[in-house]
């Protein structure tokens, strides 16, 4: 569990102290992310059918969180702390970092978990 919370503080401190800037928050970047392509990948998987997702059509889902400021949000599912690959991983395998959490499996390759959460990043 140690390097568990080890591995999720490091990024995330980094995070946090990037956003200090006198500009304010800074928009979370996800290396190698499509945000536009990751706006059409939210549709594609259907996130919509559960989540209130800005920019997405038809993204009116009440099941789930609405992911308004996702983007600026400290923790994913309440305990993860909010970096990029710890939302890819959450886009990816949610029951894997959240056993019994409702957010299914989906299936969603690393690539389009990447550009997903490239886009979920920028909703502030």
């Amino acid at each position: 569990m140690r390097t568990l919370r080890t591995a999720f503080a490091m990024p995330l401190v980094a995070a946090l102290l990037a956003a200090c800037g006198d500009d304010g928050p800074v928009t979370v970047r996800v290396p190698g992310g499509r945000a536009e392509l990751g706006r059409v990948l939210l549709a594609r998987y259907q996130c919509a059918e559960c989540h209130r997702i800005p920019g997405v059509a038809g993204a009116q889902g009440n099941r789930g969180p609405a992911l308004d400021v996702i983007g600026r949000a400290s923790y994913i599912a309440g305990h993860i702390p909010n970096y990029p690959e710890a939302m890819q991983r959450w886009i990816a395998d949610p029951p894997s970092l959240k056993p019994g959490t409702t957010m299914p499996y989906m299936g969603v390759p690393p690539g389009d978990a990447r550009d997903m959460a490239a886009y979920l990043y920028t909703l502030r």
